[in-house]
């Protein structure tokens, strides 16, 4: 049984590492968003809410791509300025893609029932992590492999 967890997990390693670390990225950005919410920052101000949203995105992107970089994709570059900068604007593409995706459907279209906004949340976050996945793999860290 553990040899057959382990052929599976070396067959599928960037993946199951992809989701691994995706799901501590979303921790990350629950957590920091929290904590300034509840001690320094004020939710019901809405300025210091996007505060809030903004910087514990940057966390979790840092966190995402410091990962992706040793564990996921095992990226060797020397480049690592443009790799940041490939990897957060591939994050930021996505943001906004999400963003669009929710105006249009939920504001636009005005299907905005607390069912279809719990939909599109959920599609919209299938599709950014599939998305950020591919980006990442395809355009940020291909052929950085040790």
């Amino acid at each position: 049984m553990i040899d057959k967890g382990k052929t599976i997990y070396k067959k599928y390693e960037e993946i199951i590492n992809y989701l691994i670390f995706g799901v501590l990225t979303t921790a990350v950005n629950l957590v920091v968003k929290w904590v300034l919410l509840f001690t320094v920052l004020d939710a019901t101000q809405p300025f210091q809410l996007q505060l809030a949203v903004i910087l514990s995105w940057i966390c979790a992107v840092a966190f995402a791509y410091a990962t992706n970089r040793v564990y996921v994709f095992k990226s060797q570059s020397k480049k690592i300025i443009k790799e940041i900068c490939s990897f957060f604007g591939g994050r930021v593409f996505t943001l906004v893609l999400e963003m669009f995706i929710m105006w249009f459907f939920v504001t636009l279209l005005k299907l905005s029932s607390d069912m279809w906004v719990v939909v599109w949340t959920i599609f919209t976050q299938v599709l950014v992590i599939i998305l950020n996945y591919f980006f990442s793999k395809w355009f940020v860290f291909k052929n950085n492999k040790k």
